[in-house]
């Protein structure tokens, strides 16, 4: 009598093979996940404190927490393979660059614009707070010579729009934008928050 084996006896360690495999692609998933997830909030949040968003920052803190508590604990003890390790590092990488991202799209706070034109245009200031603009403008002097500059708040979300009429008014104006730390005082603003900027 030979010795036999039967189907279902050779299958087993392919089928172990295969749950194991399939084990391991969950996990490296997981973990991407989880780290692009943390690491975007913990962005967002930094990005938030640095701009004095001190509240929603620290609600944002909350989330971030939870998932570092719940997921991150699950990442670490999951380290010993490669193939978790790296898809820790890649996710790390990732959740920056989707913190910055959606940070942009929220659009938080105001920018300041400095124009300076190329020539000395009257019409310029009064074209922008036509559009809802805060315009303050003072007479300038260049190497060829006159000039006009200009000092521009805006909401962050309207940045792209205001860079856009500017170079349409004055094509070859010279354009510098920061952010500001602290704002206080001035009718502008109070209108902002009316919302009469002009879209």
């Amino acid at each position: 009598m030979g010795m036999g084996w039967s189907k279902s006896t050779l299958n087993t360690p392919v089928k172990e093979d295969m749950a194991l495999l399939e084990n391991s692609f969950i996990m490296v998933a997981i973990i991407l996940i989880i780290n692009i997830v943390y690491v975007s909030f913990f962005t967002i949040r930094m990005i938030l404190t640095l701009k004095g968003q001190r509240y929603l920052a620290a609600f944002i803190s909350t989330i971030e927490v939870v998932i570092y508590v719940i997921g991150l604990g699950l990442v670490l003890d999951n380290l010993n393979e490669i193939q978790n390790l790296i898809a820790y590092a890649v996710g790390y990488g990732i959740g920056v660059i989707v913190g910055m991202k959606i940070e942009e799209k929220l659009a938080l706070g105001y920018i300041t614009v400095n124009v300076i034109t190329k020539e000395y245009d009257r019409d310029l200031p009064k074209a922008l707070r036509d559009k809802g603009y805060g315009v303050t403008n003072w007479a300038a002097n260049g190497l060829e010579g006159d000039r006009m500059a200009l000092q521009i708040l805006t909401p962050r979300k309207y940045e792209l729009k205001l860079y856009q009429t500017i170079k349409e008014l004055d094509p070859k104006a010279f354009i510098i934008a920061y952010e500001p730390k602290t704002i206080h005082g001035g009718f502008w603003v109070k209108s902002v928050k009316r919302g009469k900027l002009s879209q």
